[in-house]
């Protein structure tokens, strides 16, 4: 009987083998090609989940094949591991960030390397180490330096109960996640990175990415949001004051009869009557108190207060009311909008409640708009009505004629507007990357000496969540000023942790690098990153970030490249069916039994497959299958049952299909061992014919196919299916064996196929394929084993014979090579002697092709 499958053992053992061997440590050879293989790194929350497990085992596949192909891979691995969670779990558990963070990173490395992943570990890093925070700071000094870190005032979401700033994601329903007081805005001053200065080239090198999905695409440059239009300057009736607006519908300026200001413009205090100050002051303070995340424009009921200023239309002259309005944010554009209520539906919405006019200046061609019988505003192309010298103009055509007359008065010019906003970084929070700045009275902001960093975050503080930041104490903030050495205090905001991860694929080049965050030769070599493997999530914060800082670390000199990730693939999400019962809600599937709630009795729901989540109860333990089914089994699954870029159900049976599918790849091997190494691989050069020509030919192919699959199409899920039909050819192949000795063509053919079958296989389970490869008696590692080679006049069979069909009788054949296209049978079938004589004048109504067999044709 055959040595049965032991995952566990053999997991371990070659864990160990590749762990004190430094299997996958990487060299700079720079006389090789490279191959930067990265998946997002993760956060340290404690315990890896099944997105974590299908993330990584798509980039393990893909590196191990290449490494298999001769290239020089990079496959590294880290930890994004400052941030909230650890702040709020160590307030939860009166434990420190430093000290749960830690032992999290500890835990989840020991589970990466469970699942056999071919990181380089030796490149590991952790955003949370000085030696990785000093060069955050090294580039925002830097970036301070060229102009693009700076400070100002700007709202947050506040707290009055905690005394603190909240996330966004700390606001529930308005209120403090912590205390339910409901949270206010509030204005404090925040460090910003001028990500608008490179908003035109991280538009126009969206349209260079051909390896990035165009659904991220589109959602970067929808995110940066490129207007063209015409700024256009409204003076107060009254008072030296103008406000400025852009508008990307110049043909409407004519239709304008009011201006909207957002609650935080600052024209509000200086144009608003003294009748009108009162109750603008309490709108101003109703909006502000709104917090962030909270107020979906599109959706809220349009609310504003009148002003008592009027603003005067350039163009025409008229009069229009200017209203504080709860619809304009001062985050985009300007803070003010030219309301046209006859041509934009927000502005119609809100004169209907306040009463204010409509004016028509665009009609619908060959027809007629009455202001006071419209029930929604007019937004399509057509004529120009009530616009002075464009009346009759096609409103489209007369947009740059409008912009000329602009510019002409002087009231207006040409402008482009982009959506995009400066990236805010402040956080006032303790665990985070100190900002190197400093405050002296007599010198103003100063930057920290280059030479002082890293700033530390100190660790022997108090975390309450209340007030303001914990570094907010003397222990921390009291220093000297490096300009002129009197007394002076320190920055206490840290910095967002997407900056960490905006560069950390970087520093892997160069994780011992001392002078520089990186070496500029190495990110010659190493950059871009050839395969960026992660969420759909991240499309415009961490990705758009990412593509910022490579950017301006490139105009700062540290290295000369424009992109930071030349292919992405975002990998879809696992999900499970989830099981509701109505009194106690979501259940675990151990709290069903029999369709009923274990906790009432009463009847569930088995709802629909959802994205595994904590709350919704319908999540997997990795842990559990590995142990149950081991490392290769799970990643087998993950990769088998969907292509990556696809959703994954989660299905108990096919992990268990794998696991038998592994098992019958051992048993091909085990139970033939003593033929298959006593056999050597068929070299080629012997002669072939029968089951063993028929099984070469399907090794080539199964090989071609896997090859293609894994290095250009990513269909991970074809490749495993591919490999399984190999191996079932081979259970019928072995049949044939009987009697053969070890020199026979038919046991060199079944030794090739057999080790083909195990290389193959190797990237997806590398675990049992190196237990096998070397039970075969190979010395030389599989993940350093060339990758099978395709026999190209493998892949070509014998012609096959085509029965043609007329009516239901046989008429004709002809011969054609195997797998011979369709329209190729087709041309030859209607160019055939024997054929023509019965379809000849005739009508083809069917054509019906057998590939390999038949061609069946009804005419009439």
């Amino acid at each position: 009987m055959a040595e049965r499958y032991e995952h566990k053992n053999i997991e371990a053992r070659w864990q160990e083998v590749w762990g004190k061997g430094k299997a996958f440590s990487t060299s700079d050879d720079k006389s090789r090609d490279k191959y930067y293989v990265l998946e997002m790194f993760p956060y340290p929350s404690g315990k890896i989940h099944m997105g974590h497990v299908r993330n990584y085992s798509i980039g393990d596949v893909l590196a191990r094949f290449l490494m298999m192909k001769g290239k020089n891979v990079l496959h590294p691995m880290g930890w994004d591991s400052f941030g909230l969670p650890a702040e709020n779990a160590a307030i939860q558990h009166g434990t420190h960030p430093a000290k749960w963070t830690y032992e999290n990173i500890d835990n989840m490395r020991m589970q990466l390397k469970r699942m056999g992943l071919s990181y380089d570990w030796d490149r590991e890093v952790a955003t949370c180490k000085p030696d990785y925070y000093r060069w955050n700071q090294w580039i925002f000094l830097k970036l301070y330096e060229k102009g693009l870190a700076y400070k100002r005032r700007s709202s947050v979401n506040w707290c009055p109960g905690c005394a603190t700033v909240l996330a966004n994601e700390q606001v529930e329903n308005g209120l403090c996640w912590r205390c339910d007081s409901v949270v206010e805005m509030k204005e404090l001053e925040q460090w910003f990175l001028k990500i608008t200065a490179y908003a035109e080239e991280l538009l126009e090198h969206t349209y260079k990415l051909p390896g990035w999905p165009e659904r991220v695409l589109i959602m970067q440059r929808n995110w940066i949001g490129k207007s063209t239009g015409a700024e256009v300057f409204f003076k107060v009736d009254g008072r030296d004051e103008t406000i400025k607006i852009f508008t990307t519908r110049p043909d409407t300026l004519y239709g304008v009869t009011f201006m909207s200001l957002a609650a935080g413009h600052p024209a509000l205090e200086k144009i608003t009557t003294p009748e009108r100050k009162a109750e603008v002051d309490r709108f101003i303070s109703k909006v502000k108190g709104e917090a962030k995340g909270q107020r979906n424009i599109d959706e809220i009921e349009k609310e504003g207060v009148f002003t008592g200023a009027y603003c005067v239309n350039p163009l025409t002259g008229d009069k229009v009311p200017v209203y504080a309005a709860n619809f304009v944010l001062m985050e985009y554009g300007t803070g003010a909008v030219m309301a046209v209520p006859a041509h934009d539906q927000r502005d119609f919405e809100f004169a209907r409640v306040y009463g204010i006019a409509l004016k028509v200046v665009i009609n619908p061609i060959g027809g007629s708009l009455d202001p006071g019988t419209m029930e929604a505003a007019f937004v399509d192309d057509g004529v120009m009505v009530n616009s002075g010298p464009f009346d009759g103009a096609p409103n489209t055509g007369a947009m740059e004629a409008i912009i000329d007359l602009l510019e002409e008065k002087g009231v207006g010019k040409r402008s482009i507007n982009y959506k995009l906003r400066d990236w805010g970084i402040s956080r006032q929070r303790y665990w985070g990357c100190p900002i190197p700045m400093i405050y002296c009275e007599k010198c103003g902001t100063v930057p920290v000496p280059l030479e002082e960093l890293p700033v530390i975050l100190p660790e022997d503080v108090k975390l309450t969540g209340k007030g303001l930041s914990p570094l907010a104490t003397p222990g921390f903030t009291d220093t000297t000023c490096p300009n002129c050495k009197g007394a002076a205090r320190r920055e206490t905001d840290t910095m967002d942790t997407f900056v960490d991860s905006s560069w950390y694929f970087l520093k892997y080049i160069s994780p011992k690098e001392n002078n520089l965050p990186f070496k500029k030769d190495e990110a010659g070599y190493w950059m871009p990153v050839d395969q960026y493997i992660g969420g759909i999530e991240h499309a415009v914060m961490h990705l758009l970030y990412a593509r910022f800082f490579t950017k301006a670390l490139r105009d700062i000199g540290l290295h000369g490249f424009d992109e930071p990730f030349k292919n992405l693939l975002t990998q879809g999400m696992v999900c499970k069916e989830i099981i509701k019962c109505p009194e106690h809600g979501f259940l675990y599937p151990e709290e069903a039994r029999d369709g009923k709630c274990a906790n009432c009795g009463k009847s569930v729901a088995v709802g629909a497959v959802e994205k595994m989540s904590k709350s919704k109860k319908n999540v997997i333990d990795p842990d559990r299958i590995i142990e149950e089914y081991g490392a290769d089994t799970t990643r087998l699954f993950s990769l088998f049952a969907a292509p990556p870029e696809k959703d994954l159900d989660w299905n108990e049976e096919g992990v268990e299909g794998a696991y038998r599918f592994l098992g019958r790849i051992w048993r091909l091997v085990l139970e033939n061992i003593d033929m298959l190494t006593a056999a050597r691989p068929y070299a080629g050069n012997e002669p072939l014919s029968g089951p063993s020509k028929d099984i070469y030919h399907v090794t080539h192919k199964t090989i071609n196919k896997v090859t293609h699959d894994i290095g250009e199409r990513f269909h991970f899920n074809t490749a495993i299916s591919s490999v399984m039909e190999l191996v079932n050819a081979l259970y019928q192949f072995q049949n044939t064996l009987q009697g053969k000795d070890a020199g026979s063509v038919e046991l060199k053919v079944f030794r090739e196929a057999v080790d083909s079958v195990i290389l193959l296989i190797a990237p997806f389970a590398p675990h049992i394929s190196e237990e096998l490869w070397h039970k075969l008696g190979n010395t030389v590692p599989v993940y350093r084993t060339p990758w099978p080679a395709v026999n190209e006049s493998a892949l070509a069979r014998e012609e096959a014979t085509i029965v043609i069909q007329i009516n239901g009788k046989v008429r004709s054949r002809i011969n054609v090579p195997v797998d011979y296209p369709e329209q190729s049978v087709r041309d030859l079938v209607m160019k055939d002697e024997k054929a023509q004589e019965w379809i000849k004048g005739k009508e083809l109504k069917k054509f019906v092709y057998v590939p390999n067999k038949i061609v069946n044709m009804v005419v009439a």
